[in-house]
């Protein structure tokens, strides 16, 4: 298996990385929406990217600015969605649910005429399974659960749109205007969300140098960063493939959870860690024709 690693192209590896990063997000949100809502947690995180990529938007064609459009649209609800679910249920079961986009993918691919492929479909139902035994915990809250589950459903759409119309743009460019939008649209939907309450008055109050340090990780790093590998990436490798390659996110999660923060990792999230990372070798395994 290690040598399928090795044979991994710099595309497969680049999205690889990206579920690094994003497994460090789950605790940052989980600090961070202790206490800020979903949506202001969204808006920040995002207001801080476009700063960082403004450069680049400023230089961006006509199309570039409707295709992230879309795709930052479809990007900031799924982000807000998660978010607001992070309120009320745990990090692990968060990361259960979002992860079940994995399957969403190549489902909702037919629609868009994407002929299903048996070995990845197999591969995708092998990681939820492995994520389900590492990150199932009970804790049911159905709202937040629905929230999660829908905000996993946007970002299976955002992953075959995405994997459509990279090609069409500079990868800095395309990821420029999603950010912009999300920005924007971010920070209105908070407006709207604090009328008639002192949540503006008070949110400077509610932003401790923690939650602003976590913030800039989520908005530079996480978002920026990680959207233009994405963007960049995704021109190379189809749907499908991509989402069972997200599919890493919980368990690096649960890596880091360990490492760093000394939480117990069990036998069984360590099998279920097993079969997240065979299936994403199995759907790179290529044997030899005759």
């Amino acid at each position: 298996m290690a040598f399928v690693f090795l044979a991994m192209n710099i595309h497969v590896l680049s999205l690889l990385f990206v579920t690094v990063v994003w497994g460090a997000t789950f605790p940052v949100l989980k600090i961070a929406t202790a206490q800020l809502s979903g949506i202001e947690t969204s808006a920040l995180r995002f207001a801080l990217a476009a700063v960082c990529m403004l450069p680049w938007a400023l230089r961006a064609p006509r199309q570039a600015w409707k295709d992230g459009a879309v795709l930052g649209a479809l990007v900031l609800f799924s982000y807000v969605a998660q978010a607001y679910g992070l309120q009320f249920i745990s990090s692990n079961r968060s990361a259960f649910l979002t992860s079940l986009n994995v399957l969403m993918v190549p489902l909702l691919g037919m629609a868009f005429g994407n002929a299903l492929q048996g070995r990845v479909v197999l591969a995708a139902v092998l990681a939820c399974f492995g994520i389900g035994l590492m990150s199932w915990d009970g804790g049911a809250d159905w709202v937040a659960d629905a929230s999660t589950v829908l905000g996993a459903a946007g970002y299976a759409l955002y992953v075959i749109l995405l994997s459509a119309r990279a090609g069409r743009h500079e990868a800095r460019t395309l990821a420029a205007t999603q950010i912009i939008w999300m920005a924007v649209l971010g920070c209105l939907w908070m407006l709207l969300d604090a009328q008639g309450t002192d949540k503006l008055s008070t949110l400077a109050g509610r932003v401790s140098s923690e939650i602003f340090w976590g913030l800039a990780y989520l908005g530079l790093v996480a978002t920026a960063g990680m959207l233009f590998l994405q963007a960049l990436a995704q021109r190379h490798v189809s749907a499908d493939k991509a989402a069972l390659i997200y599919a890493m996110e919980p368990v690096f999660a649960a890596l880091f959870a360990w490492v760093w923060l000394h939480e117990g990792l069990s036998l069984r999230a360590a099998i279920g860690a097993a079969v997240v990372v065979f299936a994403v070798v199995f759907s790179e395994w290529k044997p030899k024709s005759a």
